[in-house]
């Protein structure tokens, strides 16, 4: 009864922004990133699914019009079936750009390698410094880098007295980056077949949208428990 009365108040109070139906792996309603950045991601989070059947989906837009977040981004992870029906193995990474707010949703099947205290600490010790500086690609790179790493089991959380080198951590991944989308451009102009990988996960990019030979994201039938973290900058 306390569940159903307050979705009726929070249903009268607020207005729910509009809940799309999301086409790609990532995507950005603001215009903030470019469409080279879109396809590193895409490409990326497509391989990933491909490989290991788990999803994990970017959403970013302005606000959510003071609408509460969690409720939010469990309505996107529903109505787009993040992660297959069989292992519930999807996870939202969502940001209101404006409000400077963000959350990690994560799906049932996810919940063991992914619990609330690691999403926490991906967004406090991760994602926020780069959110903090104005440079928001590298903050949803590298966001969404460890989140699979996360996944995979390869990641935990940072030792306090370990947290300072997050920033030579950063400064490696922007580095490493960087090699990678030059290989990439000259590998590209150069007719190669094979795109380049680092890491298992994030590497060259291509055209975005379906011309780019991407085929669309499509959801699995994937079910959320409000498993996650939220966080702001």
């Amino acid at each position: 009864m306390k569940i159903l009365f307050s979705l009726l108040f929070i249903s009268v109070t607020f207005s729910q922004p509009d809940i799309p139906t999301l086409k790609y792996w990532a995507n950005d309603f603001t215009n903030t990133l470019t469409s080279s950045e879109l396809n590193i991601l895409n490409r990326d989070l497509k391989t990933f699914e491909d490989t290991t059947s788990n999803q994990v989906v970017f959403l970013m837009i302005n606000t959510l019009d003071n609408y509460p977040l969690e409720y939010y981004t469990m309505d996107v992870s529903e109505k787009n079936k993040i992660g297959t029906k069989k292992n519930n193995n999807g996870v939202l990474f969502f940001v209101a750009k404006e409000d400077r707010k963000m959350r990690i949703e994560v799906g049932y099947g996810l919940e063991g390698a992914l619990p609330d205290a690691l999403a926490s600490s991906i967004i406090r010790n991760v994602i926020s410094p780069y959110f903090k500086q104005g440079d928001f690609f590298n903050g949803i790179y590298k966001g969404i880098s460890t989140i699979i790493s996360a996944v995979k089991g390869e990641y935990q959380s940072l030792p306090k007295n370990k947290k300072n080198n997050k920033n030579i951590s950063g400064i490696i991944t922007t580095v490493l980056f960087l090699i990678i989308f030059f290989s990439s451009f000259f590998r590209k102009r150069g007719r190669g077949r094979n795109a380049i990988f680092w890491g298992g996960g994030f590497g060259s990019g291509g055209n975005f949208g379906g011309s780019g030979g991407f085929s669309g994201f499509s959801g699995g039938g994937g079910s959320f428990g409000g498993g996650g973290a939220s966080g702001s900058w």
